[in-house]
C-alpha cells in the first residue's frame, strides 16, 4: 500500500469514512446525521459520500445489510451540517428487501429541503453463489508506484479539496492530460483507490468509489464542477482486502449532459461493482 495508507490501518467499522457516515437512529424509519465538511470538493459534498450515508441508514432500516442496487436522484446540492434521512420499507422477501430514502436539510426559515432520493434493493452478499460467467476484464494500467495522486501536484487552494486528504488515489498517467493542460479528449478516467487511513473496500464503501474520481469531463476538455443528475450502482461481490481499481469511461456528451459509466475491480480480479451516473457539464 502507498504511504497515503498508515502504518497503523483503520478496519472496517473503526475508520474515519465510518465514523462520518453514521447515522442515529431517531425513531423507526428515521435518522440523524452530521454531514462532514471533510467530504467535499470546494462547498459541495461528495455524491458518493452520501450515497454511503443514505445506504447505511437504509442498511439498518432493512432487514439484509448488502446493498445490491441503489438508484439517487440528487435534487439539490447538499451542505456539510445537520441533515435527516427517512427510510420507507417498501418490500421484503426472503432474499431481497427493498426500500426508500430521502435526505432532507433545512433552509434559513428552518423549512425542509429534499436533497436527494433514494430507491434500493438490499440484500446478503455471502449468500450469492461462486459461479461467474463473464466478458469483463480488469481494467489494465501502471503499478501504483508509477500512478499519480493529488499530492504530486500543485498545492490546492486549501479547503479546496477536503475529500482528496481521505482518500488514496493513484491515476493512470494516461488519463491525465487534463492536468497538463492537454486533455486527451478520450472521456476515460482510471485510479487505484482505497481510503487514506488504510481501511479496506466493503459494500459501504463501493458506493463512494464509483463517484471518488475526477470527472471524465476534464479528459474531454471541460473543466469545473460536473454535478450528479442520478446515479445508479449495482454491487455485485463483496471486495477482497487490499487496493482497488476504478475505470470511468464517458462515451457520449450531449445537451450540456453526459453519462459516466464505472466498473470498481478488487484485488482477486473481481468485478466487485458497476455503476451509470447522468452529470450535467457547464459548458461555459
Amino acid at each position: 500500500m502507498p504511504e497515503a495508507a498508515s502504518a497503523t490501518r483503520a478496519t472496517i467499522g473503526d475508520s474515519e469514512f465510518d465514523r462520518d457516515t453514521a447515522v442515529t437512529r431517531r425513531e423507526p424509519g428515521v435518522y440523524d446525521i452530521d454531514l462532514s465538511a471533510g467530504w467535499t470538493i470546494i462547498n459541495a459534498v461528495n455524491g458518493g459520500y452520501l450515497l454511503a450515508v443514505l445506504g447505511r441508514a437504509l442498511a439498518d432500516a432493512l432487514p439484509h445489510a448488502d446493498p445490491f442496487t441503489i438508484s439517487a436522484h440528487y435534487l439539490t446540492a447538499s451542505q456539510p451540517g445537520p441533515a435527516v434521512i427517512r427510510t420507507e420499507v417498501v418490500r421484503t422477501g426472503r432474499t431481497l428487501s427493498t426500500g426508500q430514502a430521502s435526505l432532507l436539510q433545512y433552509d434559513e426559515q428552518g423549512a425542509e429541503i429534499e436533497r436527494i432520493r433514494v430507491l434500493a434493493s438490499y440484500g446478503d452478499l455471502d449468500s450469492l453463489p461462486d459461479d461467474v460467467r463473464t466478458t469483463a476484464k480488469p481494467p489494465v494500467f501502471p503499478p501504483m508506484d508509477q500512478c499519480f495522486g493529488p499530492e504530486d501536484g500543485p498545492a490546492p487552494v486549501e479547503g479546496s479539496s477536503a475529500i482528496t486528504e481521505r482518500l488514496m488515489l493513484k491515476l493512470d498517467p494516461s488519463t491525465l492530460g487534463w492536468a497538463l493542460g492537454a486533455p486527451s479528449g478520450k472521456g476515460e478516467m482510471r485510479s487505484w483507490f482505497g481510503l487514506a487511513d488504510g481501511r479496506d473496500a466493503d459494500p459501504l464503501s463501493l458506493l463512494l468509489a464509483v463517484d471518488a474520481l475526477p470527472p471524465t469531463a476534464f479528459e474531454i476538455g471541460i473543466s469545473g464542477w460536473v454535478p450528479t443528475v442520478e446515479l445508479t450502482v449495482h454491487v455485485r461481490s463483496r471486495p477482497a482486502p487490499g487496493p482497488l481499481r476504478v475505470s470511468i469511461t464517458t462515451r457520449n456528451l450531449a445537451g450540456g449532459f453526459l453519462e459516466e459509466d464505472a466498473e470498481v475491480w478488487d484485488s482477486a480480479d473481481r468485478l466487485v461493482a458497476q455503476s451509470r451516473q447522468l452529470a450535467r457539464a457547464r459548458l461555459t
